[in-house]
């Protein structure tokens, strides 16, 4: 459950791009790992205390979206995704390569817990938290002035451009708050698992956060919570009469995109409808 937690506000950051800008994203996964990376290697190597780390964390991984928002933005629809989709390569070959700080295959271990959360109850409750006040506070942001013009903007961007908004800002704005969503997602993930390697950055990172918001709904904060509880414990129950739980679990998604493209919640709120 702690897991799916975590994973809910991965899915979340993606869906503010995916979801109501229209823009997906296949470099979340790199952002979600730099932030761990980020926390794990301040308190093993440099000796800074938790707090220090984490807020470091999820600097960098806000530091790293303005980037690659100022590169990517400007592009749209397939041209977006593949660009993003190097910008992450980019950040999973310094991970593999760049042994000396990032431990490369091996990746970094070290437990940055603060005292009062080495309990994994406690841990638990304070994710959930975390998952409350981000899930909250992105629900806010998406019914904003703002958030609706990133909706415009998903519906038709000239025409938005047209009527004199700064499209790309607005962009450049959003893909940020979704990286700072991500970072959260990622200390989180540090703080969990006391351990970061270049898997945690790999496109299969972003592919699996993707695939947690379009299965719960995309344009849903909710349905990424959904998505995410729906995954991690069909893939704990599948692996655990199969080796091939991957076939099974593809197998599944390829019928989800066909039957319910709309996605769990998405399915609810046109039936209510």
């Amino acid at each position: 459950m702690t897991l799916t937690f975590i994973y809910s506000i991965f899915a979340i950051s993606i869906d503010i791009l995916a979801g109501y800008a229209g823009r997906t994203s296949l470099c979340h996964g790199a952002i979600f790992g730099a932030a761990a990376y980020t926390a794990i290697y301040c308190v093993t190597v440099d000796n800074y205390d938790p707090y220090t780390a984490i807020l470091l964390g999820i600097g960098m991984s806000t530091l790293i979206g303005l980037v690659f928002a100022v590169l990517a933005v400007r592009t749209s629809g397939v041209y977006f995704l593949l660009l993003t989709l190097a910008l992450g390569m980019i950040v999973w070959g310094v991970c593999q390569r760049w042994t000396s700080v990032t431990g490369g295959e091996n990746g970094l271990r070290g437990n940055i817990r603060p005292d009062w959360l080495q309990n994994p109850e406690y841990f638990y409750y304070f994710s959930f938290m975390v998952l409350l006040v981000v899930g909250f506070a992105i629900l806010r942001f998406v019914k904003s002035p703002f958030g609706l013009t990133l909706r415009g903007i998903r519906e038709s961007e000239s025409r938005m451009r047209s009527l004199g908004y700064n499209t790309t800002l607005h962009l450049i704005i959003g893909f940020v708050i979704s990286a700072f969503v991500a970072g959260i997602a990622g200390v989180l993930y540090a703080l969990f698992n006391s351990f970061v390697s270049s898997s945690s950055v790999s496109l299969a990172q972003s592919v699996k956060g993707l695939l947690m918001a379009i299965m719960g709904g995309i344009g849903t904060v909710f349905g990424a919570v959904v998505g995410s509880a729906l995954i991690i414990s069909l893939e704990n129950i599948i692996s655990s009469y199969t080796e091939r739980w991957s076939f099974v679990m593809g197998l599944m998604f390829v019928l989800a995109m066909i039957f319910i493209p709309e996605g769990i919640v998405g399915k609810l709120k046109v039936s209510k409808k």
